[in-house]
Formats: structure tokens, C-alpha cells, sequence
């Protein structure tokens, strides 16, 4: 009988670990370090950012600008305080009739309503408008793809940022430093690739190669500390891994662990909570924020990740994001309707969110545009030059309607969502 003993790791390996860490002349932890301390170090990294974050700080820099965004941040504000929204017990009944207020809903298991991506601060306003006349939800969680050198110009990710304190909602913004594209300097990250005649180089030779993961880690202090974006899409080993030990010495960042990664399986999702674990402090805490598993998954795959992730102390820390719906074009084969497997684990897996990233498959088909992951990339400029942001728009809305028909499925069954907290109020 083959001894699971041998599989303990010898406290000697461990010692060599730690040994490789603290090294004076490690030149990739003093990479790190280096970076820290250009912004400051640790403390004042972390009280810029928290000031930057506040709402009336930015509030304030829009007013500098006599920004036209303004008018939409109050506006949404007063609904919110108006209670405009509908109720979580509004919305039961809506779904229930009746039957609602003699049902019990166990909120230990609640969905978080995630959608993606929300590229413009103007589709939260018109989500939220279509939400008040409809009586329906808006997410609890919004992923954001948008360039970020592009949105820093027009101050779209101030007012975005605002515009989830006001709702309450969590969001991820995605840095510009990539292996796929050119970085946010212009130079080319891997300039071995090109467009579709080099597609089987990206197997391999894709992510974030040579100074790259240090290149995401300053550009995550700059928007850190200039705009307060606490969390962020990761989607390669090194730079997951320089966010752990950023995290480790003091940086209080968050991220999320994106599709792109490949984590596809039990043991893959074993590999990335035994490093969060490892890197984790001393209060527990991960920078580990969301862990989005690959389209390919399967529900016994779902449950080993929870698993795992309970057995490491992060079933309340670390979110399982799964997608629910996809993008039409680019990315997956259609249709592609999760749903029913989420009705199946909601009951059972806890800290699970519901990501839409397309709308239903069967509206989403008849567009003459249908959604497609590849217009994330694109300018706004050409966008709008070329007369499609309604086209896009309506991608957008279609993917609120999806969300809501989540919301909707989960409620009949006696599950629980979490939607925008402050706007959905008990």
C-alpha cells in the first residue's frame, strides 16, 4: 500500500524557502522591494490610497475639472438615498407573489451578481435607469477591461470608482501591462508575436515574459495610489506571484485570478491556494480576492476547488467566480448557458459568484452585433467613430438582463444573490 507520508513536506525544504526569500542579494525579491520603496514604502503607500479612495476626494477632483460626470454621480446618489431601487423583500414578491414572505433564505449561501465588463461609467447610469423602471437588480460585482491609460484621460475611472462606493458594489479594474498587447510605454511585451499567423506561439510564449510581472506591479501602485483601485484582473503566474509578496510585506491590494490563467481542474486550483496559503499573513488574509476558473470546468471540479479553499481557511476570503454566460464571438463555442449548474451548487458551495460576460444566448444571437470579447480591446474612439456604441451598449444591457434572470432562477428556488448593497436594501 502505497504511504501517504511520503507526500509531507520536510521542514528543511521549507528552511530553503525562507532561506531563497530573505536573501540580501536575491534579485527578485530586491526587484520587489525596490518598487515599494520608490513609492514610499508600505505605510504610505497604503495611506495614499486610502485617501485617494475616498468619495469626496473624488468627487472633488471631478469638480476641479468641472466635469460633466458629476451630474450623473449626484444623480445616482439621490436615488439611492431616494430608495428607488427595489427591495431585496420587493424583489422576492415580485418573484414569488405571496409565497415570498412565508419562505425562509438562507443568505450563508449567497451568489454574488457579477458582470463583466463594464467598459463605461455612462452603462452603470443607464443600467441603474433601466433597473429603477423595470424594478431590477443591479450586480454586486463589476469587472472592467477598459484600457486604463484611455479612461485615466477622460476621468472615467474616477467616476467609476465613485459610482461603486455610491452603489456599494465591488470592482476589478485590468491593468494595461499584459503579454498579449503592447504595455502601457508602447513597447511590444513579446516581440516574437504577431496577429493570427503566429497563433500557436501564444500557447506557450504568452503571459508576461522577462521584466513584465514588475512592469504590473508598478503600474498597480500607480493606479493605487493615484485612484485608490484596490483590486485588479491577474492573469499570469509572475505577476500572481509578485502580488503575493507585495502583499506579504505590507501592500494592501487585492486581486482576482482571470479565465485566461487556465486553472482547469482540481489540481491546478490546488496549486494557486497552496501558494496563497503560503504567502498568506499572519491574520490570515490573502491579496487573493476572487479565483476565476476556467469555461471547461465541471461541477465536481467546482466543489474540489471549495474544498481546498475551505481547508486553507478561505471560504470567506476567496470568491469562486464562475461564468455563467459568455461573450457570443471569440471566445467559447455557443451556445454557452451555465446556469443550471449554478442552480445545482448554489445550495452547497458558499462565496460563489455568478459572472456574466455575454447575455442569454438565444437574445444574444439575434443581434446584428452580438457580443464578442474581442471589442473590450478596441479604442473608444474608433468605437464611436464607427457609429457602433449602441450596438455595444445594448451588448451590455443584454448582459443586466441576464443577470437578472440569475437573480430571478435563484429566488424561485429559495436561493439567495447578492446584488448592489446599498441599493438593494433588506
Amino acid at each position: 500500500m502505497t504511504d501517504r507520508k511520503k507526500l509531507r513536506i520536510d521542514s528543511k525544504r521549507l528552511s530553503a524557502i525562507n532561506d531563497f526569500l530573505l536573501e540580501v542579494n536575491n534579485p527578485l525579491v530586491n526587484g520587489i522591494l525596490d518598487l515599494i520603496e520608490k513609492y514610499g514604502g508600505p505605510d504610505e503607500i497604503n495611506r495614499r490610497a486610502k485617501e485617494a479612495r475616498k468619495l469626496d476626494v473624488l468627487i472633488a477632483r471631478l469638480e476641479s475639472k468641472r466635469s460633466p460626470l458629476i451630474r450623473d454621480l449626484r444623480w445616482l446618489e439621490k436615488q439611492r438615498d431616494d430608495g428607488a431601487f427595489i427591495t431585496i423583500p420587493e424583489y422576492r414578491r415580485k418573484v414569488l407573489g405571496n409565497k415570498a414572505d412565508s419562505m425562509a433564505f438562507d443568505e450563508s449561501f449567497a451568489v454574488t451578481l457579477e458582470i463583466s465588463a463594464c467598459q463605461y461609467f455612462s452603462w452603470v447610469i443607464e443600467e441603474a435607469r433601466e433597473a429603477i423602471a423595470h424594478r431590477e437588480l443591479m450586480p454586486g460585482r463589476f469587472i472592467r477591461v477598459r484600457n486604463m491609460k484611455e479612461q485615466t484621460a477622460d476621468d472615467d475611472v474616477i467616476a467609476f470608482a465613485a459610482a461603486m462606493q455610491i452603489v456599494g458594489s465591488s470592482y476589478v479594474e485590468t491593468l494595461d501591462t499584459k503579454g498579449t498587447l503592447p504595455g502601457p510605454d508602447g513597447a511590444p511585451a513579446n516581440v516574437h508575436l504577431g496577429g493570427p499567423e503566429t497563433i500557436t506561439g501564444y500557447f506557450g510564449g504568452v503571459g508576461m515574459p522577462n521584466e513584465y510581472p514588475l512592469k504590473w506591479a508598478d503600474e498597480y501602485l500607480q493606479y493605487y495610489t493615484a485612484y485608490g483601485v484596490k483590486q485588479v484582473l491577474n492573469v499570469n503566474n509572475g505577476s500572481i506571484l509578485a502580488a503575493y509578496l507585495m502583499h506579504k510585506l505590507g501592500i494592501d491590494m487585492e486581486f482576482k485570478i482571470s479565465v485566461f490563467t487556465g486553472n482547469d481542474n482540481p489540481f491546478s486550483c490546488l496549486w494557486t491556494m497552496m501558494t496563497a496559503k503560503l504567502f498568506s499573513r499572519d491574520d490570515g488574509t490573502t491579496p487573493l480576492i476572487g479565483f476565476n476558473l476556467s469555461n471547461s470546468v465541471n461541477s465536481e471540479t467546482i466543489e474540489l476547488a471549495a474544498y481546498v479553499r475551505k481547508k486553507f481557511g478561505f471560504e470567506d476570503v476567496v470568491r469562486i467566480e464562475h461564468h455563467i454566460t459568455e461573450t457570443y464571438k471569440s471566445i467559447v463555442r455557443q451556445p454557452y448557458d451555465r446556469l443550471p449548474q449554478l442552480l445545482e451548487l448554489a445550495n452547497h458551495v458558499k462565496n460563489i459568484s455568478a459572472k456574466h460576460e455575454g447575455g442569454v444566448p438565444e437574445i444574444d444571437s439575434t443581434r446584428s452585433h452580438p457580443s464578442d470579447i474581442l471589442d473590450y480591446f478596441r479604442e473608444k474612439n474608433e468605437i464611436e467613430q464607427k457609429g457602433e456604441m449602441p450596438l455595444v451598449t445594448q451588448n451590455y444591457m443584454d448582459k443586466h438582463r441576464a443577470v437578472n434572470r440569475t437573480a430571478e432562477e435563484l429566488t424561485k428556488r429559495g436561493l439567495t444573490f447578492i446584488a448592489a448593497p446599498h441599493l438593494h436594501r433588506d
